[in-house]
């Protein structure tokens, strides 16, 4: 069998398509970018994925050198998201659903993220630390759960340092123009919040913005950002592979993609005789072959909700892990 998967949660209408061996056969994605010192407008977003969706789909086919004749389930993102962008991503799969008499699976994004990393990781069971823009959660299965073991309070991280960019000037996504300039900077001390086994990123970046406007060079607040919220992230991680008792720790999310983080975790796991493992960029962010793949694996377990509609506050834990 081969899954199509549609990904349409936040700033990304992704299309990608696997079979049932595990095995991408194509990916395609097209990313909204928001106005200069602006940040994800949702009604701006899924207007974006209306105008594309087409051109996606129709990529993803060509580069699978597939029809949707050739398509046996089609799976899409049900939650977490925002909700004008979930629904463009719903009404794409009711429609290709309809009009191909294909079924339809509803998938839960973060899950997502675990699975297809897990497959390029080459990982089993790992602590998985998930960092995105609207996300920031600390995972792990647990009697056929993923459960969270720690999460943010607030903003996730990857909003965070696009609010902190916005606000000095960096454009959309903020996060890499962050990483260069921290290479540049110093270390000033910013506030440090973990709170048993959660954390909170509004507060730092209230502080390093009012540091900013006293005349703090940005290089030096985008180093101290990175250290202080990455350090909370390694913490919360370690004491969570410590508290579940397993050797694997997976990073996971778009804001994987940044190298000091990585590098962070890698010290951490070395210490303890861990394996660290960094998904890939091309799968690290948002797309929809982790949507096709777990799509796949539901079905195939006989898991297959009837609740075809939208849960934009849908949780990684609400879902149970059948295969």
């Amino acid at each position: 069998m081969i899954c199509l998967g549609i990904e349409a949660t936040a700033h990304t209408f992704g299309v990608g398509i696997v079979s049932d061996k595990g095995g991408v056969l194509a990916d395609a994605r097209d990313v909204f970018r928001p106005k200069a010192g602006w940040g994800l407008i949702p009604i701006e977003v899924a207007s974006h994925h209306k105008e594309v969706w087409q051109d996606v789909l129709n990529s993803a086919l060509e580069r699978a050198k597939l029809s949707l004749k050739d398509i046996g389930l089609i799976a899409f993102s049900q939650g977490p998201g925002l909700p004008p962008c979930l629904k463009v991503g719903l009404e794409v799969a009711k429609k290709l659903s309809s009009e191909n008499k294909i079924p339809i699976i509803p998938v839960n994004h973060c899950i997502g993220h675990i699975e297809i990393g897990k497959l390029q990781a080459g990982l089993e069971d790992p602590v998985t630390l998930y960092v995105s823009g609207g996300n920031t959660q600390v995972i792990s299965l647990i009697d056929d759960y993923y459960r969270v073991f720690g999460e943010t309070q607030d903003i996730g991280i990857g909003n965070a340092l696009d609010k902190f960019g916005r606000e000095t000037g960096l454009d959309f996504p903020a996060g890499p123009k962050i990483e260069s300039l921290a290479k540049k900077g110093k270390y000033i001390e910013l506030p440090y919040v973990v709170k048993g086994m959660d954390l909170s990123f509004s507060g730092i970046v209230t502080e390093a913005l009012r540091k900013s406007k006293n005349g703090i060079p940005l290089e030096d607040l985008c180093f101290s950002l990175q250290e202080t919220m990455f350090a909370m992230l390694t913490e919360v991680t370690e004491r969570a592979l410590a508290h579940v008792g397993k050797n694997e720790v997976m990073l996971t999310g778009g804001v994987a993609a940044n190298h000091r983080l990585g590098e962070m975790l890698d010290v951490m796991c070395r210490e303890r005789g861990a394996r660290f493992r960094c998904v890939q960029k091309e799968y690290s962010g948002d797309n929809g072959s982790m949507i096709g793949l777990v799509g796949m694996l539901m079905y195939k377990s006989g898991n297959i909700p009837k609740d075809i509609d939208i849960k934009p506050r849908q949780r990684t834990d609400d879902v149970e892990v059948t295969w």
